[in-house]
């Protein structure tokens, strides 16, 4: 048996320990222990925050929308789009005001106080995977747009998100099958000793994909247990993950193969591409009234088999390349909470220490045939350590106005060991500070208005940061800063008509020193020219009845180089301009829960002179789930009218076996057909 098979027996009978004895403790506490009850809350509730982009998404919405992958739930962030451009184990492509982040170079995201976004990784800075999450386990996304908190750092310019996991479960056996050999199987459930719970849960799924010429053969395995404690002045949680995934990717395709008749669109040029992924983390999290602690060790595995300009640059062997990343994280954070009188003003402080250590030890890229490697390109060691302070400030002025100041220091240091260029070996260190500020006018109960002004960062890959050759060319090379200044500002406005609608407008600007570009037949991100965006959102949430409500999400935004260059021009490719979702709900007091949901995005430019340009994408899913006594049925019907339309859409040179030269080309990958997926659930 190879690795996988023997962790899915390893699981299946760790799922059939743990559902027995969940069984067991609750005969014995079936006496003593409260029943849990789940209370469906608005769908975004913003609450007192001091920007109108900020909100909260609470996970019984969440269980209730049809995902096709885990990092679909960030489209809960009002104007972003997420999908991919290659196999169902990779980091999703996601896009927000005006940003296309890649795997998620300027978008911070968290689970629990752990840092999902990869610095220094093979694939790409910021690399953002969310398959280890099991939808069902969030309890919260808070997610905030823009660089005005304090608290969020690296990464974190077009806004961040932090997904909270729940401490209880119902105890939960359920089986979701669909086309093209789609398998779930999820063992979830919670136990009760006095003031603390113990939860654990399985996820197996499988999947072969709706392509020609290739089974993605996905065998994904999640696993969560989480103890945690919770008292009147203090709570503490200690988490373990383990994620393993391996898969076969049906890449991006040119669509000169299609027009030729060479492939379907559903079709494959290199059916060996694909990847491993493994992630296993330890955090914990302790709370005393006002005081945090928290704390995570993450180690995490990836090997990336790609090929996306076929025989361009190797006619024999072809282009396909392989990306590996294995590394370690330690980090933590400390924050304090004080509540002051300033005279007869409220003055509030909030005080935070983070700190973060990835030791990588492998950082890789070669060139492959078959996955089989016969050149090393790059082979890197990296240690890269930051410390950051923070100071958050809101002083109620008076009834009306609040305002806020926010202080950062972030500081980083990377050590790298070039295994093949000694000359690109080095150290580099810099720190960086950012001043952030709001204002916010609360005329009465049900409208509000705030201006929010601030800087941020993201950084840089550690090995561009100390490099001196270029690792194809041999030519020299020049070194970039670890870190790169962004500076936003955004006027909101928001309005709650007595609970019935809600309706959020903002108006925003940011600027950033140095454009992080994915480019597509190299399949990283490289530094480019300093940018500016500017753009406009609207979020209106309607309350139709105690059953039916309707959400509309609009996003607009303009991107653009400061600059011109001697042969590039001022549009930033892959932009994505504009962003539409409308959804309808119901749910009812019977069980019954159904959600229509469209999205639509744009004409997005593919070259820095808008020449090419990728065409709009509109998708319809639904879901429909009832729950009758201990049992759960649902649907999910994705990509309702079947809509022919591409994922991910690039333009650049690439070569086919039987051409003589390089043609430049749209290359996508498509959106997987109408998919229907059917699920039974059992309660305990």
């Amino acid at each position: 048996m190879n690795r996988s098979e023997q962790m899915l027996i390893s699981v299946l009978v760790l799922c059939s320990a743990l559902v027995t004895a969940q069984e067991q403790d609750q005969e014995q506490t079936s006496a003593t222990e409260p029943e849990l009850i789940l209370v469906r809350g608005n769908q975004h509730q913003h609450g007192s925050t001091i920007n109108a982009s900020e909100g909260h998404v609470h996970g019984v919405d969440i269980e209730q929308r049809a995902l096709l992958r885990p990092g679909d739930m960030l489209e809960f962030v009002p104007g972003m789009v997420v999908t991919q451009h290659s196999g169902s184990g990779k980091a999703n492509q996601y896009f927000l005001r005006g940003f296309n982040l890649d795997h998620g170079t300027d978008f911070a995201t968290s689970v629990d106080g752990m840092p999902v976004n990869m610095r220094s990784h093979g694939h790409g800075q910021g690399y953002s995977d969310l398959n280890f999450l099991i939808p069902e386990l969030v309890e919260h996304i808070r997610y905030r747009k823009g660089n005005y908190q304090a608290k969020d750092g690296d990464f974190a310019n077009a806004g961040a998100a932090d997904f909270e996991l729940k401490n209880q479960s119902p105890e939960l056996l359920q089986l979701s099958l669909g086309q093209h050999q789609y398998q779930r199987l999820l063992v979830s459930g919670s136990s009760s000793y006095d003031s603390a719970d113990w939860l654990n849960a399985v996820e197996l799924q499988g999947y072969a994909g709706p392509w020609q010429g290739v089974d993605e053969q996905v065998k994904k395995v999640n696993l969560v247990s989480r103890y945690s404690t919770q008292q009147l002045d203090s709570a503490q949680q200690l988490t373990f993950m383990l994620y393993d995934n391996s898969w076969n990717a049906a890449d991006q395709i040119p669509q000169r193969a299609i027009d030729q008749g060479l492939i379907d669109r559903l079709g494959v040029i290199d059916p060996s591409s694909g990847g491993n992924s493994n992630r296993q983390s330890i955090s914990g999290h302790w709370q005393q009234q006002n005081f945090k602690a928290s704390g995570y060790w993450i180690q995490s595995e990836l090997q990336l088999w790609s090929n996306f300009s076929y025989f361009l640059n190797d006619p024999l062997k072809g282009d396909q390349f392989e990306q590996s990343d294995k590394r370690q994280l330690f980090g933590g954070e400390l924050s304090q909470e004080l509540q002051l009188k300033l005279g007869s003003l409220d003055w509030s402080h909030q005080f935070g220490l983070q700190s973060r250590y990835d030791d990588i030890d492998q950082l890789g890229l070669s060139l492959t045939e078959n996955r089989i490697q016969h050149q090393a390109v790059r082979m890197d060691q990296v240690q890269q350590q930051s410390w950051s302070v923070f100071h958050q400030q809101q002083l109620q002025l008076n009834p009306d106005w609040q305002a806020q100041l926010g202080l950062r220091y972030d500081w980083m240091s990377a050590k790298v060991e070039s295994l093949l260029r000694q000359e690109n070996s080095g150290r580099a260190s810099q720190g960086i500070s950012s001043v952030k500020l709001g204002l916010r006018y609360q005329s009465d109960e049900a409208q509000q208005w705030d201006f929010s002004v601030g800087q941020g960062m993201h950084s840089n890959d550690a090995r561009g940061a100390t490099i001196n050759t270029d690792p194809v060319t041999g030519e020299p090379a020049n070194a970039v800063p670890l870190w790169v200044r962004s500076e936003g500002a955004e006027l909101g406005w928001r309005y709650l008509q007595s609970k019935q609608w809600q309706i959020s407008v903002a108006v925003w600007a940011l600027q950033l020193d140095s454009e992080l570009v994915y480019i597509g037949d190299a399949g990283g991100t490289e530094p480019n020219r300093a940018s500016r965006r500017t753009g406009a959102e609207l979020a209106w949430y309607y309350w139709i009845s105690p059953a039916w409500t309707l959400d509309l999400e609009l996003a607009t935004s303009r991107s653009r180089y400061k600059s011109n260059s001697a042969d590039e021009g001022r549009f930033i490719e892959g932009a994505l301009p504009s962003v539409a979702s409308i959804a309808i709900n119901y749910h009812d007091d019977t069980g019954l829960h159904a959600n229509l949901r469209l999205r639509h995005f744009g004409n997005r430019t593919l070259d820095s002179y808008n020449k090419q340009q990728a065409p709009s994408s509109t998708v319809l899913n639904a879901d429909l789930s009832y729950q009758w006594q201990e049992w759960e049925f649902g649907a999910e019907l994705l990509n309702l009218t079947n809509r022919k339309v591409a994922d991910m859409v690039y333009f650049y040179p690439s070569r086919l076996q039987n051409e003589a030269t390089a043609v430049e080309d749209r290359h996508f990958h498509p959106l997987e057909p109408r998919m229907l997926r059917l699920s039974v659930g059992y309660r305990f």
